[in-house]
């Protein structure tokens, strides 16, 4: 079945996971079809479903209409023969059991056209153990959401043993069409990709605890603060429900060995039914204030300990042909918001340090969790990393954190962060003044346009997380307020005119970079603003100086001093944005004025950026530079090239001379 042969999805299961894909789905503008085992179930996905779209339209997110039809879209049913007659794709989304899945996968086959695919969202069974319940397993697979589906980007699309190239082809579309972004997961592997690396991590930080190697306190703080994990290990476990991770766990330690042998304080918290948030107590007590984590009680001991398992379960993926490095990275960054993938932290922290670390601990403990993979140790002792050792002879704009490409003669900077909101870190303010230093110094790059990945920010300011480990250490502060200034003073001062091309939110520190370029195009849709007040701080990258210098001080002082939000065609009206364009346009028309640019004269481009900025100082400074560049390209080529295409009534081919 084709993508464009896609009309109708039934999605069986109206719980949280359910109601969440059959919005997602009718939001793309499927027809799909909600259904459970009774009216009551049914319904209250339903309403959940309209009280989320609701949320959505006065967010403002989507248009009440919109919200509307949306609505409109979806029916829900009980008995399962109406709710699959006419699907063309069934997602399931039942309980994790495999018992219940394997019942529901045996009446769906009775019912369900033949054409139909089967996808289910679990998220650790075996995907060829529940096609063979049916009589169709090439056109069965795994698509796993994340919660809750309508913010969370990743779908991991999984390959069972029989899932046919086509059936996989057309569900990762689907992904895409729902505005997704897919990751392939090519063989059928308890907890596919982000559990594989994220449950046995939250086993190792209970392992950490339960031996009195640490606290929960030390271990929560060393992945929260000195690891930038979005939260500590057992806050995270509390969040999802600890019995959530324990039950994939087990059913990973049945499968693959003792090395997932559950550690017994989750077995504990378990039994005690102390779960978590929902429970009100787990391993914080949620009722008496929550998890307070301190931001300086993380140790490095702790910190390879985690890395080194992680490592291990990367490399155990990558040699089982599960997925490769990159696909294991990018698939953690989305779906539990890592600020780097485990292979790249692994990478970071260096190989051969965390096969010493799995080495110690295991002639320690003998436990076979910290038998090193094959592959592991073969990287390791050739001193190379997962993403190999041979970076630095890549093509000289291969980043991380940004994506670099060329059109034609325009240098284009991707803030390449979409499961961050493009928030910027220490390691993208490095990797950005590297990557402007190289565009500024090619002749053939005659202008720079700077956009954000995705569609939901440009950059949505600082990655405060990244960035804790300085803790409230004012040298730290002040040093990277300097850093920061002086990566987006490259970018003002440099000789070609910048493009920012805004799309979503355009916050803090991501709209202190966009105050450096030359013009800035934003859609509908953006909002901007200056939030730094309403954490007791000040735009610390440039903002009190640059946005006066665009706005005015007036406006510079209300937009600072409210920290509210702008919409796009406010910040038009006070001149920050040169023009808004209708939100599926900004590609096209940053290009388009991008490559307008470019086709200017180089040379008195860059003088005439230079008088202007020293005008800023002093406009005595500004004038005299002025005056000495109209000298200097009085006897350019440049100049004889435009006066004789104006004479000639035709176009410039400005050459830089």
């Amino acid at each position: 079945m084709d993508i464009d042969e896609i009309n109708t999805i039934t999605v069986l299961g109206a719980g949280n996971m359910g109601h969440g894909i059959a919005e997602v789905a009718a939001l793309a503008g499927y027809t799909v079809v909600l259904r459970d085992i009774n009216e009551e179930f049914v319904q209250n996905g339903y309403d959940q479903i309209e009280w989320s779209l609701g949320k959505l339209a006065e967010k403002e997110q989507i248009s009440e209409e919109k919200a509307d039809e949306t609505l409109d879209r979806i029916t829900p049913v009980v008995p399962v023969k109406e709710a699959v007659a006419g699907a063309d794709v069934v997602i399931e989304a039942v309980p994790e059991v495999m018992g219940i899945k394997k019942e529901v996968y045996a009446e769906l086959e009775e019912h369900a056209p033949e054409r139909t695919i089967f996808a289910t969202n679990t998220s650790s069974l075996s995907i060829t153990e529940l096609s063979e319940v049916t009589d169709r397993p090439a056109q069965f697979c795994g698509m796993h959401f994340f919660n809750p589906p309508i913010r969370m980007p990743l779908v991991e699309v999984i390959s069972g043993e029989h899932s046919s190239d086509e059936t996989l082809d057309t569900i990762e579309a689907l992904a895409s069409e729902m505005d997704k972004t897919p990751v392939r997961v090519h063989k059928d592997s308890p907890g596919f990709i982000v559990n594989r690396i994220l449950v046995p991590l939250m086993n190792e930080a209970a392992w950490i605890v339960e031996d009195g190697s640490a606290t929960v306190a030390e271990v929560d703080s060393t992945t929260k603060f000195d690891m930038g994990l979005p939260m500590g290990s057992f806050e995270l476990a509390d969040q999802v429900g600890i019995d959530v991770g324990y039950h994939v766990l087990d059913y990973m330690h049945d499968v693959l060995g003792d090395a997932y042998r559950p550690c017994p304080l989750l077995e504990s918290k378990v039994d005690a039914e102390e779960l978590g948030k929902k429970t009100g107590s787990g391993f914080y007590d949620y009722e008496n204030g929550g998890a307070e984590i301190p931001s300086d009680a993380g140790r490095e001991n702790i910190e390879h300990r985690l890395l080194a398992v992680m490592a291990n379960e990367v490399a155990g993926l990558i040699e089982n042909d599960v997925a490769d490095a990159t696909a294991i990275d990018k698939a953690v960054m989305l779906g539990a918001g890592f600020p780097d993938g485990p292979a790249k932290l692994a990478d970071a922290t260096g190989l051969e340090t965390l096969v010493e670390t799995l080495d110690s601990l295991h002639e320690t403990t003998d436990e076979p969790r910290y038998e090193a993979v094959s592959l592991l140790r073969e990287l390791a002792e050739d001193a190379a990393g997962f993403h190999g050792n041979d970076e630095a002879d890549e093509a000289a704009f291969s980043y991380d954190t940004i994506a670099v490409e060329f059109d034609d003669s325009v240098g284009h900077i991707i803030i390449n962060r979409p499961h961050r909101m493009n928030t910027i870190s220490t390691e993208l303010l490095d990797e950005l003044s590297d990557a402007i230093d190289k565009l500024d110094a090619d002749d053939d790059v005659r202008a720079i346009l700077l956009t954000g990945a995705g569609d939901k920010a440009f950059s949505a300011g600082a990655d405060v997380m990244s960035m804790a480990g300085g803790g409230a250490d004012p040298i730290f502060a002040v040093e990277l307020s300097r850093q920061g200034q002086q990566t987006f003073g490259k970018l003002e001062s440099a000789d070609t005119p910048v493009v920012a091309g805004i799309d979503g939110y355009c916050l803090g520190g991501g709209m202190e970079l966009s105050m450096c370029a030359d013009m800035r195009i934003a859609t509908e849709r953006s909002q901007f603003g200056q939030p730094e007040h309403n954490l007791g701080l000040l735009p610390g990258w440039g903002g009190t100086q640059r946005l006066t210098h665009i706005v005015g001080e007036g406006r510079a002082k209300e937009i600072i001093f409210t920290a509210d939000r702008y919409d796009a065609d406010v910040m038009e009206s006070y001149g920050f944005v040169n023009e808004v364009v209708g939100n599926d346009e900004l590609g096209e028309k940053a290009m388009e004025l991008a490559k307008k640019l470019a086709g200017g004269p180089p040379i008195a481009q860059k003088y005439t950026k230079r008088a202007m900025l020293a005008g800023r100082d002093s406009t005595d400074a500004g004038l005299e530079l002025e005056s000495q560049a109209f000298g200097h390209l009085m006897n350019t080529d440049d100049l004889m090239e435009g006066i004789t295409a104006f004479m000639g009534d035709g176009e410039p081919d400005f050459k830089g001379k």
